[in-house]
């Protein structure tokens, strides 16, 4: 592989393009990049395919997989008999048979395009050496795809609390599970631990659950949840957790000491950027991530970021990763140098019910003048199939009657949201809109009917 350095010599690097990490903002755009070609290195000190496929998406799915069954069986009571249960060994152990074989399945299809794994933790040397172990390797161009990892409070005993990962892997389950935060992770795993019998806490530093979502929609998740035995306690801080023989005391600031099985910190989480030699090469950093331009080029020119560790606006999420990668991979084969241009990008909280969005925001449209269409989705016959209890949407308009957003909580509200997304993606006016026909009867056909 050879470089033009700018003054008319060659330099010659082990590879064209050196990702460091394997996640999904690698190894979607890898993977093709290489079968075109492109000598592509990977660096990985932990289980090929990142986050997602081992200790997050995948894994968390399947153990909410016997959650929306059990309330779906609850709903239709008397139509279905007998009450469901969930096992929890059971259901860890069908999570393994899922994603366990994930990583050897990632990697073969990476060695089937020639692409090499370096396994160890890459440090940057300088703007084209990557240090692995005692090893030395050079590249054109580097990606740091590094990811995010969970954040830790600073008190006292936080070496007691666990993380998503640890929840993720509990081969039983405790009966009295504390879960501090409120966002994502928190409100998935206390729907799940709750379904599966455990008494569940939730310690809200602030008012708001899920605060980038709508709040009347997050409102009605949690009075349910509350409803099924969930305890929500607001305007609370933990400043200390204390080992007390089998359980543990988590302390707040609201005199009020908590005895518990297991805490989760579930206070967010944070970018890998340390000790990756970043700052000596003269990558720039904040607290939030990566800075890259619209090139997904940090600030040093050959060295690019792509994913969860990026410092951005867009969600940090599986489908943005991917998107980034794919960009990528089209522009070091040399078939666009065009600026990223994101789509819209939806998001979703698997509780139960789901809440998803898409697009522009209720309150963005509100503040705007946008037209907001509401529904109740009890007033759709279809909801009335599955007896859905609850669920609300939104449907924002521009002047020219285009879907611009749309939100929605009920228990279909991904499929929903992902069938309503190439009307936004596409910008379809109505006439457009009224030449898509989709089966019938769907959830599909219902939520294309609104429009």
């Amino acid at each position: 592989m050879a470089n033009d350095e700018g003054d008319g010599t060659m330099a010659t690097y082990d590879y064209d393009v050196l990702y460091i990490g394997s996640g999904h903002g690698t190894f979607d755009g890898a993977i093709p990049l290489a079968a075109k070609g492109v000598h592509v290195g990977i660096i990985e000190a932990d289980l090929i395919g990142g986050t997602c496929p081992n200790r997050g998406c995948n894994a968390k799915i399947t153990l909410d997989a016997p959650v929306e069954l059990q309330r779906r069986a609850e709903a239709l009571s008397g139509i279905v008999t007998g009450q469901l249960g969930i096992d929890w060994s059971q259901n860890m152990a069908h999570k393994h048979q899922v994603i366990d074989d994930l990583p050897n399945f990632i990697n073969g299809l990476l060695e089937s395009v020639g692409i090499k794994v370096l396994h160890g933790y890459g440090q940057l040397v300088d703007a084209h050496t990557v240090a692995v172990g005692d090893q030395q390797v050079t590249a054109d161009k580097i990606v740091i795809a590094t990811g995010l990892r969970p954040h830790r409070l600073a008190i006292p005993g936080t070496d007691l609390a666990h993380d998503s990962s640890d929840f993720m892997n509990l081969t039983e389950l405790p009966a009295n599970i504390t879960i501090i935060g409120a966002g994502y992770i928190a409100m998935e795993f206390a729907t799940i631990a709750n379904a599966a019998g455990a008494k569940v806490t939730m310690i809200m530093r602030g008012d708001k659950a899920l605060r980038r979502y709508h709040q009347p929609f997050v409102e009605a998740i949690i009075s349910d949840l509350e409803k099924r035995g969930v305890r929500f306690m607001r305007h609370t801080q933990v400043t200390a957790i204390e080992q007390a023989d089998q359980q543990v005391h988590v302390v707040t600031d609201q005199d009020e000491t908590l005895t518990t099985d297991w805490v989760l910190d579930a206070t967010g989480r944070i970018p890998n950027i340390e000790n990756l030699g970043l700052e000596k090469v003269g990558v720039v950093t904040t607290e939030h991530g990566i800075k890259v331009n619209s090139h997904l080029r940090t600030t040093v020119d050959n060295i690019y970021a792509s994913g969860d560790v990026l410092d951005k606006k867009q969600p940090r999420l599986t489908p943005t990763a991917i998107f980034e990668s794919m960009y990528l991979s089209r522009k070091f084969a040399g078939e666009s140098d065009a600026p990223i241009d994101y789509p819209a990008i939806p998001s979703v909280v698997f509780t139960s019910p789901r809440i998803a969005k898409v697009g522009v925001s209720i309150e963005a449209a509100e503040k705007d003048g946008l037209t907001i269409e509401k529904h109740d989705v009890l007033d759709d016959w279809y909801r009335h199939v599955n007896k859905e209890r609850f669920g609300q949407n939104a449907l924002i308009f521009d002047q020219g009657h285009h879907l611009v957003g749309a939100t929605e909580v009920s228990d279909r509200a991904d499929d929903v949201i992902n069938t309503l997304l190439p009307a936004i993606a596409l910008k379809l006016d109505k006439e457009q809109i009224g030449r898509i026909v989709t089966l019938f009867p769907t959830i599909g056909s219902s939520a294309w009917g609104q429009l």
